[in-house]
């Protein structure tokens, strides 16, 4: 639905990216802006193993949990034979979590509602970043679009969380960085093959109103929560492009002792979700404590698919599998699952014991 694309957009957009970095920063109190330098393409590739699957069993039935991570390597493809193994026997494969928000209208209504939901995307009163961002967070925008976007006039018209988003693309394509490709693909041929439907875990949202929601959100100010999104990911663009190549690399070569000690995306990750959750339009219509609800909805198709199934693939971000405290992992073993990490188990022997558990009849 077209209200629905620009509502969740605007809300997931560095969701589906889940870029690392370190927590955002405040406004710069100077309006030098850092100076830009683009890196030396050392990103790996040709096949890569990428990591190992965590494994989470109850009852004698196991999910495999493989984690995600965005960028990758433009230059790489994945070695998914572990992957497709399971994929190849499992009941049920799990989408990633999410939202996905619905609004309750006819085809053609939706169509008349495509100006506006564009307009949407755009400052209030057809404002310019210029005249909506403070001066010395302009000019380091200023200076990082010249380099990655050039003159796209078109740009600086948009909100400020769909601008930086799009410059924050653009670094990664001249980093040798992309987003998406790598892993969907394979999880997609796996399911054509089998006749499989992927199992959606996406939280539904339904939006009663989707016209005056676009009206409400198309007045709604700049809050502090959209600066320190903007900001933390103009920090993120102009020092942190190492730190996100060496994690691309690290999740390229499965190495999870090197991407345990590198700081995660979820800071900024929380800070970009926020500044969509925290706006008047998303709190009227009760879209609150998301990232909860989403977890909550994500565990409820994990229970119904593991009592169902022997066998059980999903994919988490590699971020919140590897994190220290609370989180989705720590849930599944209060639930009563023993969760193991693919450093604290073979491989061989866990997926023979999972087919072991296989009925025939469920072949």
């Amino acid at each position: 639905m077209a209200a629905g694309v620009v509502l969740l957009v605007l809300g997931g957009a560095f969701a589906t990216g889940a870029t690392p970095a370190q927590e955002p920063s405040p406004p710069a109190a100077s309006t030098d802006a850092a100076p830009v330098v683009d890196m030396e393409a050392v990103v790996v590739t040709g096949v890569q193993p990428g990591p190992g699957m965590w494994r989470a069993t109850r009852g004698g039935h196991t999910l495999y949990i493989l984690g995600t991570q965005s960028p990758l390597p433009r230059g790489m493809s994945w070695d998914a034979d572990e992957a497709r193994d399971v994929l190849g026997q499992a009941g049920a494969v799990l989408g990633s979590p999410g939202v996905t928000i619905n609004a309750d209208m006819g085809f053609f209504r939706v169509l008349t509602l495509a100006p506006s939901a564009l307009k949407a995307m755009k400052n209030p009163d057809g404002r310019t970043l210029d005249q909506v961002l403070p001066p010395e967070i302009y000019a380091r925008w200023s200076v990082l679009k010249q380099r990655y976007l050039g003159r796209d006039r078109g740009v600086e018209k948009k909100r400020p969380l769909i601008a930086v988003y799009e410059l924050y693309k653009a670094a990664l394509e001249r980093n040798g960085l992309r987003e998406g490709g790598v892993v969907g693909p394979v999880i997609d041929k796996a399911l054509k093959e089998r006749d499989l439907e992927r199992t959606s875990t996406l939280l539904a949202l339904k939006i009663d109103d989707p016209r005056q929601a676009i009206a409400d959100f198309r007045k709604e100010e700049l809050k502090p929560q959209d600066l320190a999104c903007f900001n933390g990911t103009l920090d993120i663009i102009e020092r942190d492009l190492p730190q996100i190549m060496a994690r691309a690399n690290a999740w390229a070569v499965g190495d999870l002792d090197a991407l345990r000690t590198m700081p995660s995306g979820r800071n900024q990750l929380l800070a970009c979700l926020s500044a969509w959750t925290q706006t008047e339009t998303a709190r009227k219509r009760g879209l609150v404590d998301i990232d909860v609800r989403v977890r909550d909805s994500w565990m409820s198709a994990v229970d119904k698919a593991v009592a169902a199934h022997p066998v059980s693939f999903a994919t988490l971000s590699i971020d919140e599998l590897l994190r220290g405290d609370g989180g989705y992992l720590a849930e599944l073993r209060q639930r009563g699952y023993r969760v193991q990490a693919p450093d604290e188990y073979g491989y061989e022997d866990g997926i023979e014991e999972a087919a072991d558990a296989i009925a025939p009849s469920s072949l």
